[in-house]
């Protein structure tokens, strides 16, 4: 009896694999199609001509800054050195408890000065509003604490631009990342949102606020994380872009049309997922409302990011993140299956609830059972071949799969050593990684369950 439920019991596991691999193996496949046809677009898009050109939109950086003393400095020069005409940038602290704000005055020389809100999203007090007398495009808004999505509506409200970008005050902007950025805007004017490739700093050599030479992380963990951003931002975003599908851009550097954003209410504060949040509520309001638009991603890397380097917050961060995605698929429920909500209510929304949210669960309990039954002889030897390739072997090819896309779109890491690095990577991270990574996110699920708030810890180390 024993034996013939853990038969059954591995057969369902196997088709939740078969099932999850093979979506996102069409996904890998329309990613490479999609790719190649970007190609083709790069050929004829020359950013050169683009910040020539009269035609290109004002854009406002908002970047929340909380305890970010280490990066604040670095990030903010970046931001104000990126290519691009006629844009401005909003810092916004958020009542950080360090020297933040103390090095932001200290370094731009901030005074106080009058900006008028253009929106009245609900937030912490503002307490004062600052800007540079070296830059004049730099302000910083000082508010009460509030979280991530209460500084980014605070930034919104004083946003004077039709576009703004919400990004993390930890990000470096490539130097041609916001003209990138803005082209589906231009070529679209249905486009709601854009969102873009962010890769791993963590090992790369920054000056001046850019990154100026591309090498892998030193340390294993981050090395992991290139990797899986890789795979995260070529199949999971790429793959849905190209399907219309999108449902996440990236908090830490995404493009908006302002006046839809505050159209929908901003951001949520009542979650850790507020970026994903907005965008699935993007979809379901602008679909209610039968209204045309596009969420669209560009597969250009357009920014870099410091990603945790211990397990205790990596995990910290895999759990919010967790959270963050049920939070937004319970909410939003009501577009699963539903044909008023098209490709976005009938096959993506589908794929994030019940293999994205729920996943964790069934992989890690899959990993258990298979190895249960293996010991107690209860599975024929195909069977566990067919198991081993499935949930394994595909899983392998994939993220070697995500590698050979960035080898041959970008090709951003050109030492031998670091490319020798990444082909080890997907071994590594088949056994060991993944495994550890679906505990966390199953841990992210019962935080969920147990209504935990609030965000966690994410020390940083600064840019070397």
């Amino acid at each position: 009896m024993i034996d013939t439920t853990l038969q059954w019991a591995n057969y369902l596991m196997l088709g939740y694999f078969i099932l999850l691999n093979s979506g996102y193996l069409c996904l890998c496949l329309v990613t490479i199609g999609a790719m190649l046809r970007y190609r083709r677009v790069l050929e004829a898009f020359q950013p050169e001509e683009a910040l020539a050109s009269e035609a290109l939109p004002p854009v406002t950086l908002i970047a929340p800054a909380y305890n970010e003393e280490a990066t604040c400095i670095e990030s903010t020069r970046a931001f104000l050195s990126i290519d691009y005409p006629n844009f401005e940038v909003i810092v916004v602290n958020d009542g950080s408890t360090d020297q933040t704000l103390a090095r932001l005055k200290e370094n731009f020389d901030l005074q106080s000065a009058d900006r008028p809100p253009t929106s009245q999203l609900s937030t912490a007090e503002v307490r004062d509003v600052y800007r540079s007398q070296i830059h004049p495009n730099l302000w910083v808004v000082d508010k009460q604490n509030g979280g991530k999505a209460d500084s980014l509506n605070a930034g919104i409200n004083y946003c004077n631009t039709p576009f703004f970008c919400a990004m993390d005050a930890d990000t470096l902007v490539e130097g041609e990342g916001l003209v990138r950025m803005v082209r589906p805007f231009l070529e679209d004017q249905t486009t709601v949102a854009v969102g873009g490739i962010v890769r791993v700093a963590n090992g790369c050599t920054v000056q001046a606020g850019r990154v100026r030479e591309v090498s892998m992380p030193k340390e294993w963990l981050p090395r992991l994380q290139v990797l899986e951003y890789l795979r995260a931002f070529f199949f999971g975003r790429v793959g849905w872009d190209a399907l219309g599908g999108m449902l996440i851009i990236s908090g830490a550097f995404g493009l908006f049309r302002r006046e839809t954003v505050v159209g929908v209410g901003g951001y949520r504060t009542d979650t850790v997922g507020e970026d994903m949040e907005l965008v699935v509520r993007m979809h379901r309001r602008l679909r209610e409302d039968d209204e045309d638009y596009r969420v669209r991603f560009v597969p250009d890397p357009v920014a870099w990011t410091e990603v945790p380097s211990t397990l205790r917050i990596l995990g910290s961060q895999r759990d919010r993140w967790q959270r963050g995605l049920a939070e937004t698929m319970v909410r939003h429920q009501r577009m699963l299956l539903n044909p008023r909500y098209g490709r976005v209510g009938m096959l993506a929304y589908p794929f994030f609830y019940f293999l994205e949210t729920f996943g964790p669960v069934l992989e890690l309990l899959g990993y258990i059972l298979f190895v249960v039954a293996l010991l107690k002889g209860a599975i024929s030897g195909p069977f566990a071949i067919a198991f081993f390739l499935v949930a394994f072997v595909l899983g392998f090819a994939l993220s070697l799969s995500a590698v050979a896309i960035e080898e041959v779109s970008f090709r951003r890491y050109e030492r031998t050593g670091d490319f020798l690095q990444l082909l080890l990577l997907p071994l590594v991270e088949t056994f060991g990684y993944r495994q550890l990574n679906s505990w966390w996110r199953m841990k992210g699920l019962w935080s969920y369950l147990r209504s935990k708030e609030g965000w966690g810890a994410m020390e940083r180390s600064g840019f070397g």
